[in-house]
């Protein structure tokens, strides 16, 4: 069972701001069609990034998903291709446990850099997906000992 929801709007308040207004538009990812793997996680607000800047971007979204999976969040190929824009650690791993943990409930950042030499401003609107979310079953060791 796996899914993505909100974060509490508590947790919206501290980690982006007190709207309430933006907080219920917030989209829960979902894929284009039954033959795409991720889920399309969409920007909160427009951005415009300069290039060779560095932005981290709240999602306000939590997943839940089994502790033999792993999410993977990479950047959507549209994004890398028509602007340069990738996600600074290029993949971002995802673990089971971080849902609903004490810092953040898990809520899930994205830091993105814009790689174009062009010199001026992208400008990316909101609601747009800049990257997505792939659910992934992992194996282990035979002798694997975590408690």
């Amino acid at each position: 069972m796996r899914d993505f929801e909100k974060i509490s709007f508590e947790q919206f308040s501290k980690d982006v701001n007190c709207d309430k207004e933006l907080y219920n538009n917030i989209k829960i990812p979902q894929r284009e069609s039954d033959a795409t793997a991720g889920y399309d996680i969409c920007l909160l607000e427009n951005i415009k990034i300069r290039p060779n800047e560095i932005l981290k971007l709240p999602t306000g979204l939590k997943c839940f998903f089994e502790k033999d999976e792993v999410l993977l969040l990479v950047v959507r190929s549209s994004m890398g291709f028509k602007y340069n824009i990738r996600l600074c650690n290029q993949v971002g791993v995802i673990d089971a446990d971080y849902y609903n943990n004490k810092d953040n409930e898990g809520h899930i950042f994205a830091k993105i850099t814009n790689d174009s030499n062009e010199g001026k401003y992208l400008r990316i609107e909101e609601k747009t997906g800049f990257m997505q979310g792939i659910f992934v079953e992992y194996g282990i060791t035979f002798d694997d000992e975590v408690d």
